[in-house]
């Protein structure tokens, strides 16, 4: 079981996310690798709103290659070499994301694994 809470003793979330989730009970965890903005035929766009798109549907299809969906989030850590516009940001992951709000760290980073590359995710799923 999930039970997403904010208590009342730490500041309101600051954007779509909860600030912890308590899991319990017999639980099947997915941890994924940081997933980039690549196609799967090795396509990377030089844009960086597109990537964190691509990057968010390449953890759809590891959610779903285990089984899970996105209700099954938890945690995302989310790795920006250039800012995107906050509104648009928050507007593509508040599609993608379905109406849930996992924990979610954002990091604004110097570089990633190659210049190319502006946008990397990693997650964790319970189920």
């Amino acid at each position: 079981m999930k039970e997403f809470r904010n208590p009342s003793t730490v500041h309101a979330p600051l954007a779509a996310y909860t600030h912890q989730i308590e899991v319990s009970g017999a639980q099947r965890w997915l941890l994924m690798s940081g997933q980039i903005g690549m196609r799967k035929d090795g396509a990377l766009s030089d844009d960086p709103v597109e990537q964190l798109e691509i990057a968010l549907d390449n953890i759809s299809k590891n959610l779903q290659a285990a089984g899970m969906g996105i209700q099954d989030l938890v945690k995302i850590s989310i790795y920006l070499v250039d800012p995107i516009e906050p509104v648009r940001r928050r507007e593509v992951l508040s599609t993608w994301s379905q109406g849930l709000e996992p924990c979610t760290t954002l990091i604004y980073v110097a570089a990633l694994v190659t210049p190319n590359i502006k946008v990397e995710i990693d997650a964790w799923a319970c189920a």
